[in-house]
């Protein structure tokens, strides 16, 4: 069992509401983890302050897991800091307890010496007193979806960067294929571009290595290569050209690799994705669903309402204001991977026809707010809807965003009143049976 120091402080110390008399702190490094547990006596308004202090590694996280068990602590707050707190929050899980992870903006330190035994008790404080708002977590299966898919994503951009050192040696060299073929890593465009890394000094006919559905002439791609390149003095470019097509080559053998692991471990949420495949824009690439679930999980219920849903994504305006001056509106920085992702299918699906419930917000908001405002909002429509089908399980409907029918709302005018209105637009009264004009007015067309 782990070394524990208890200590009872006399004084009343004002912790406001307290909603968990019982909870821990816990201050995390990469090597050292400081624990505070909290017990508030309701009677004698006083604390006790159980401590200790114990390393990261497995064996003793999982003495630290049996210690908050025999001192009764069954809630844990620690700081997201890094990925430190992974290990110690699966450790905390499995042993059957509720650890809680929180911004370090909650939890900052307001006054008092700082020091990592005190960052524990004021963590803890900090949660008794419910001031800490927990971060969402998903269940395990789907954090390491998570991680996988996040780790494809930097995979991606990685490939990206070696397209543009390739065609920057392209360029460099004076090989104008990028004018002459839509895609430059494409099979005719590779082969022609492997051939000259192999042959610099070479001129060769082109013909061979083009594929019969290309349209571009050859005499054209001839041309775009017709140049002579002098294999001792731009040897540093093809070398560097070389090594961005292998590790461009790499990159995308990953990216396959990684997608079809993904999307064998998504066959459980199968339910899920069908649903949000209704969507607009997300009904065309298969992996697109697969990555929003990821992203938000596959149960709603973590999240009280919709709006709380569409904060934690980053697409509702920020409100700041003081003395009835507006500061900012600005969208938050949360949902760094979630956010492009909506942002690219709402430019895709504002473009087309076939969703007039969604255009016609889009112009509405793009007249008044301009394209992006417009974009965010057609983004918290997407979220709108994945969470009312998820929560539902039913599939998206377009009239759940149509325009509300007034109809049998209540409202109601007499007779009286509904000959006023038509008189105050300007019309004219003719009675059916005779054709006499019964009132005064302007006649209407």
């Amino acid at each position: 069992m782990l070394k524990s120091s208890r200590e009872t402080k006399y004084e009343i110390e004002n912790l406001g509401d307290v909603i968990h008399p019982v909870c821990c702190g816990l201050d995390i490094h990469k090597t050292w983890i400081y624990a505070a547990i909290l017990i508030y006596n309701f009677e004698k308004k006083q604390i006790h302050w159980i401590t200790t202090r114990v390393t990261s590694f497995k064996k003793k996280l999982d003495k630290l897991a049996k210690w908050l068990i025999v001192n009764g602590c069954k809630y844990i707050c620690m700081e997201s800091t890094g990925q430190y707190w992974i290990p110690v929050f699966d450790a905390l899980e499995d042993a059957g307890l509720k650890p809680i992870v929180a911004h370090p903006k909650y939890l900052k330190v307001l006054s008092g010496k700082k020091s990592d035994p005190n960052d524990a008790r004021w963590i803890a404080k900090a949660f008794a007193c419910g001031r800490v708002v927990a971060s969402f977590i998903p269940p395990k299966a789907i954090r390491n979806l998570r991680s996988l898919v996040r780790f494809m994503i930097k995979i991606s951009h990685e490939a990206t960067s070696n397209k543009n050192r390739a065609r920057n040696c392209l360029t460099s060299l004076g090989l104008k294929l990028d004018d002459v073929f839509s895609d430059v890593f494409g099979k005719s465009s590779r082969s022609i571009i492997n051939y000259i890394i192999a042959h610099p000094s070479e001129k060769f006919d082109v013909a061979p290595f083009v594929d019969k559905a290309c349209k571009t002439p050859i005499a054209m791609i001839q041309d775009s290569i017709d140049k002579a390149i002098d294999a001792k003095q731009d040897a540093g470019t093809l070398l560097k050209l070389r090594k961005a097509l292998e590790r461009l080559d790499d990159a995308e053998k990953d990216i396959q690799e990684l997608k079809g692991n993904i999307t064998q471990q998504m066959g459980a949420y199968k339910k899920q994705l069908d649903l949000i495949r209704t969507v607009p824009g997300f009904d065309t690439d298969p992996f697109t669903a697969m990555r929003v679930l990821i992203e938000i999980g596959p149960d709603m219920k973590v999240f009280p309402t919709m709006k709380h849903f569409c904060s934690w994504a980053g697409v509702c305006p920020h409100h700041d204001s003081s003395a009835y001056k507006v500061k900012g509106r600005r969208i938050s920085r949360s949902g760094t991977y979630l956010k492009p992702l909506l942002v690219n299918i709402a430019k895709a699906v504002v473009r087309s026809k076939n969703h007039p419930e969604i255009s016609r917000r889009f112009n509405r908001i793009k007249n008044r707010r301009g394209y992006m405002k417009a974009i965010i909002a057609v983004c918290r429509m997407f979220l709108t809807a994945i969470w009312n089908i998820l929560s539902k399980g039913e599939p998206y409907r377009a009239d759940g965003f149509m325009p509300a029918n007034n109809n049998g709302n209540g409202k109601a005018l007499s007779f009286s009143q509904a000959l006023a209105y038509v008189r105050s637009r300007g019309y004219a009264i003719i009675d059916d049976n005779s054709g006499a004009l019964t009132t005064t007015g302007s006649q209407g067309t």
